[in-house]
């Protein structure tokens, strides 16, 4: 780097990018509780050594959507100390920054505050683990925001159409136009790129001079036919992609040859999950940004991460030493076990030496499968032997087993041998596909007939995720009232007809948003509810708006399921977490309407039964504000921009050049000029912007 800072100069934007650090993660931890915090500090530290113009963080800065009081104050301390000082900036903001950062009161640029001083401004979009909630549509990152520490971008408002205007920056002669998107449930957001309501705004003066960034926090790999937000679903006109979400390190970045664009995955800065994608080697990124078609991204690797060792044993591979009928086979297949485990021990240290600043004890998983007749062996008593020696001694040994299905073998010649033993794996199934399954698979009289599978599902998964224990009854009793009115409005009286109109007005509203926006309203109602009995407001709030529910991206599936039930992966799974929006908030329902007159005997009426204690209730929809970008000059002038700390912006013009809507599905303008030479090599650091031109698309 010492070299490569002689190149750094007035034209060159450089960013520091980090995804997924996953603030306070085992914060009560005895051993591992200081990890994120630890590495957040080395990742401040390195972008004030390395003077960068910006930090750009890919969603997911906390682990918890209501973090901590230590997690908070540990974040905010840091970001004071490495992000505030006298250094001056060297970029201008020229776009509307009432659009970019509409979530606070202070919609301007931390940097551009006369009461703060700013050195190093970071740009943060929020993931699905510190999603906002709540009828305010607040997260955690607002009140960094409105403390003046970070920028909040990338906040739809909207559940109907998302327009993502960027944020359009310049230094020198290069112009780069910063977009984001903040983590959206990923079914509901291919729905939105499928019906083309997903629209970015580009400038019409000069649309070809932006080098084009994007920072995203959704399901890269696909969990199921919707869930994931597919690289081809995005603009071409975009030139690199910072894609958040998906744990596994894959900073270098790759192209799409079919949109043409760079992507580049810097994966999580803490190991969340004992998976394999969690084992590669953690990395920050430099990202160099010269003119519009230069641009370089050097790989910082992070020392201060644990390290994280994850090994296969398939007992079966063994015969030479042991089978399930040999003697004390048990035994010998715990000193196996042993002796692997010592293995990577050893190899952790070797790796250790002469970096001081790694945690000593690794994290260690060992996965044991023992299908073919072979016994399990106590994990508790095997872990004691290495409770002085890794980071998670109660869950070292993790044993799956292959279930084999028979079938019919008609050619007994020609035989598929791969198909008599097959993997079987929870892991890609979510709240939801488990609901569904359950109730496709059961018998006719335990059918839901008044809830929808989607419902139920979404239900749970905010009573699992969020611990929101009124989740369940609140639904039921929102969809029994709702039904209820329906019932009364059609007329009908007897008992088959109810029984009919009951299903054929469950099955109208199956897959629709009517069907979400009833789900959003029952979980708002429940909130209401609960101010009205005066709970403590530090319980946990209930999100205003249901996400899809996912399992870790960066898990996949395991060659083999635990014969029994597993550990899982904790209370929350990276993508298990609940994304609201905030859009429409609920109104506290008038006195007399709380959960005292809600007991137990009015769920167990009838429905008929029920009718006369039922009031009619008016709808309420919440108003979505729109934004319409104003028209706005950029100055594209050859003439370099002054060195400034700019004070507060006086009066905030109206910003001088209007935006051309460009929507992934619409057809392509003309590119001739497009092409961003990109830099792969990490060895030379005398030219960071050395490479082979894009070639232009026509």
């Amino acid at each position: 780097m010492s070299s490569g800072n002689t190149l750094d100069d007035e034209e060159t934007f450089k960013i520091l990018i980090a995804t997924d650090v996953h603030l306070g993660y085992l914060e009560k931890d005895a051993i591992r509780g200081n990890d994120s915090y630890n590495t957040l500090n080395e990742i401040l530290n390195c972008a004030k050594t390395n003077k960068v113009d910006f930090i750009l963080l890919g969603g997911d800065l906390f682990h918890d959507n209501k973090p901590s009081r230590r997690c908070l104050h540990n974040c905010i301390t840091m970001l004071r100390r490495y992000c505030m000082g006298d250094s001056p900036i060297h970029f201008n903001i020229l776009s509307d920054q009432t659009v970019n950062f509409n979530t606070t009161q202070f919609p301007w640029v931390n940097y551009q505050d006369e009461n703060l001083n700013i050195s190093i401004p970071v740009f943060s979009i929020h993931g699905n683990h510190d999603d906002p909630t709540g009828a305010e549509g607040l997260c955690a990152l607002d009140l960094l925001g409105a403390s003046g520490l970070i920028n909040h971008f990338g906040h739809s408002n909207s559940v109907e159409r998302i327009e993502i205007s960027p944020i359009l920056m310049q230094k020198g002669n290069t112009k780069l136009a910063l977009y984001g998107l903040g983590s959206i449930p990923d079914e509901r957001l291919y729905r939105m790129f499928v019906n083309k309501q997903v629209t970015m705004l580009r400038p019409k003066e000069d649309p070809d001079e932006w080098f084009n960034l994007f920072a995203i926090h959704q399901n890269r790999s696909k969990h199921g036919p919707t869930n994931y937000i597919p690289e081809q679903f995005l603009d071409d006109f975009l030139d690199l992609v910072v894609w958040g979400h998906e744990h596994e390190c894959l900073i270098t970045p790759t192209r799409n040859e079919q949109q043409l664009f760079y992507v580049t995955q810097p994966g999580s800065s803490v190991a969340t999950s004992l998976s394999p994608g969690e084992a590669t080697k953690k990395h920050i990124g430099l990202l160099r940004v010269k003119g519009r078609k230069k641009m370089n991204l050097e790989k910082i690797p992070l020392k201060t991460v644990r390290q994280f060792f994850i090994q296969d044993v398939v007992l079966a591979d063994y015969q030479d030493l042991f089978t399930p009928d040999t003697p004390q086979v048990t035994k010998k297949v715990e000193n196996l076990c042993h002796a692997k485990v010592t293995e990577m021990l050893e190899e952790a240290e070797r790796e250790r030496l002469g970096c001081p600043l790694t945690p000593e004890k690794p994290l260690i998983r060992l996965r044991v499968d023992y299908s073919g007749g072979f016994d399990t062996f106590n994990t508790s008593r095997f872990s004691q032997k290495f409770v002085d020696r890794v980071a998670n001694p109660k869950d070292i040994i993790h044993f799956l087993r292959r279930r084999e299905q028979k079938e019919d073998i008609k050619d007994e010649v020609n035989v598929d041998y791969g198909k008599l033993v097959k993997t079987t794996a929870a892991e890609g199934l979510r709240v939801e596909d488990l609901v569904k399954q359950y109730f496709q698979a059961a018998e006719q009289t335990v059918q839901l007939s008044l809830l929808t599978e989607q419902g139920m599902g979404k239900a749970i998964q905010e009573f699992v995720d969020k611990d929101e224990k009124d989740a369940i009854e609140e639904l039921i009793t929102y969809q029994l009232e709702k039904t209820q009115r329906h019932l009364q409005a059609r007329g009908v009286t007897t008992e088959q007809d109810i029984d009919t109109e009951i299903r054929l007005f469950r099955d109208s509203k199956k897959n629709t948003t009517e069907e979400e926006n009833e789900i959003r309203e029952a979980i708002n109602r429940a909130k209401a509810h609960r101010l009205e009995r005066g709970d403590n407001p530090g319980d946990k709030d209930i999100s205003d708006d249901f996400a899809d529910v996912t399992m870790d991206s960066d898990e996949g599936s395991v060659p083999f399921p635990p014969p029994t039930r597993g550990r899982g992966r904790g209370g929350r799974g990276r993508g298990g977490r609940g994304r609201g929006r905030g859009a429409a908030a609920s109104e506290p329902k008038p006195a007399g309407r709380g959960r005292s007159q809600k007991s137990s005997t009015t769920q167990s009426r009838s429905i008929m039964q029920a009718f006369q204690a039922t009031s009619q209730r008016s709808s309420r929809t919440g108003a979505t504000p729109s934004y319409t970008a104003d028209d706005m000059t950029i100055d594209d002038s050859d003439e370099d921009i002054p060195v400034v700390k700019a004070t507060r912006p006086p009066s905030r013009p109206a910003p001088s050049s209007s935006f051309t809507k460009y929507s992934s599905q619409s057809q392509s303008q003309s590119q001739s000029s497009r092409g961003v030479a990109f830099d792969d090599s990490d060895d030379d650091e005398d030219n960071p912007f050395k490479g082979p031109s894009r070639s232009s698309r026509r």
